[in-house]
């Protein structure tokens, strides 16, 4: 009888120790930025009730979730973004919460979705945001947060861009045109750049918008400056949210991130709940999707049920990140690398385990150690500190050691040297680069 072979669920990855040292690469860098920035780590539950997201996003959500009933016959779905679980840890405490607080979260997440690069349907996301104040300084603060993490990753100002857009902005500009029903055309400019211009003004014309709206409208999302935007709109709402943007990159200008923000109106973002500064970050060229996106959603937690309550926030996914950083060949070598491999000429197993410990000491700074798990000959033990990367080998039996002293090998450079456990430590930390093959 023949057996089937499990297979891997569509649009999900499996991350052996390679990939993972990859993905933990990511998370400490999210983390450490996030936290150099005073933002705090929080998580919720991998699952919600489904009203959570129908009551932020209206039934049409539930198509792209991974839902079911649960023996409690109620209704529940995997979490396809973070957000909405955010509104409902600040509705449940909003009194307690000292505001403004700044979070970030590095949730796994799901959305039932055709996978394809870039999008998968299990992924990976950062986000951070900042609840309780209405300060454009908040978003500063976000867009300050992005810049520095994509450059800690590696990237130069030159190639990657932070589009900012305002849906106050836009939504005074429709008022000002005439526009009958601004929320079907919110969904429609979202996708401007990605139907084509033919299949833009049918799907506005569908919303209701006249053939001189059209053109209206698409002139205005085409402003490349606040100048330029300034000779379109008129009205003291339309003033007070462009005056907010020459604010935002004022500040982030003189905060050393001029050059990592530009103004760009053909951002929309599709969800209803955005209602001012909205932002995406691209790759300069825009060859891929965009690696992070978000914005300010100050009547969300009303829409939830709860009171209102400020915030702004993004998402940074870690799959289309992953694809720029290996395509400027700024991922991390996904080898395993060691600091010491003790090994035993006699296979006295006893002093590997004693030696080990003693190395990995926080007296040593917690070294990372590796050592043979049964009996074996020298090449062998050899071969396993290679493939584990060993810096040095750390002989407990060698001859030529003198009282308190090991014979050790750096592996590095194939030097064979003897020495204390402080000096051996020491020559493990120095920057030694590998002798060509």
């Amino acid at each position: 009888m023949s057996i089937s072979i499990p297979q891997l669920p569509k649009g999900t990855r499996d991350f052996y120790p390679e990939a993972q040292r990859i993905q933990n690469y990511i998370f400490d860098t999210w983390r450490s930025v996030a936290e150099s920035f005073a933002y705090e780590e929080y998580e919720g539950p991998m699952f919600e009730h489904l009203e959570l997201y129908t009551g932020k996003s209206g039934e049409e959500i539930v198509s792209q979730l991974y839902n079911f009933k649960d023996k409690g016959d109620r209704e529940i779905a995997l979490r396809p973004e973070m957000t909405p679980t955010l509104a409902r840890l600040v509705i449940q405490k909003a009194r307690e919460l000292k505001k403004p607080f700044k979070w970030f979260s590095m949730p796994r997440l799901f959305r039932y979705e055709k996978a394809q690069k870039g999008r998968l349907r299990e992924f990976f996301q950062l986000n951070m945001d900042i609840i309780g104040t209405e300060s454009i300084y908040a978003e500063a603060d976000l867009l300050a947060s992005i810049a520095t993490m994509l450059r800690k990753f590696g990237l130069k100002d030159g190639e990657f861009a932070i589009g900012v857009s305002s849906r106050k902005l836009l939504a005074t500009y429709l008022e000002e045109i005439g526009a009958p029903n601004p929320a079907l055309v919110y969904p429609v400019l979202d996708r401007r750049l990605k139907i084509g211009p033919e299949a833009f003004a049918k799907a506005l014309t569908e919303a209701g918008l006249s053939e001189t709206q059209i053109k209206q409208l698409d002139d205005f999302m085409s402003c490349k400056s606040i100048e330029e935007v300034k000779t379109k709109v008129h009205s003291e709402n339309a003033t007070a949210a462009l005056a907010e943007i020459e604010d935002l990159f004022a500040t982030l200008t003189a905060a050393g991130y001029g050059e990592c923000v530009n103004l760009d109106l053909s951002i929309v973002r599709g969800l209803a709940y955005y209602t001012g500064i909205v932002f995406e970050v691209f790759d300069k060229g825009k060859s891929m999707r965009a690696i992070a996106g978000g914005g300010r959603y100050d009547s969300l937690t009303e829409k939830l049920g709860g009171e209102r309550i400020p915030g702004v926030g993004f998402g940074m996914g870690d799959v289309v990140l992953a694809d720029l950083l290996a395509e400027h060949n700024l991922l991390p070598s996904p080898k395993q690398s060691v600091d010491f491999y003790i090994a035993s000429f006699t296979n006295d197993m006893k002093k590997v385990f004693e030696t080990a410990q003693m190395f990995r000491d926080a007296k040593y700074g917690n070294c990372s150690v590796s050592h043979p798990l049964a009996p074996m000959k020298m090449g062998k033990q050899l071969d396993q500190a290679n493939y584990q990367g060993a810096k040095i080998v750390v002989y407990v039996d060698g001859s030529k050691a003198g009282a308190g002293e090991f014979e050790y090998k750096d592996m590095r450079v194939g030097e064979m040297l003897v020495g204390s456990p402080d000096a051996i430590v020491e020559r493990s930390k120095m920057n030694i680069e590998p002798k060509k093959a």
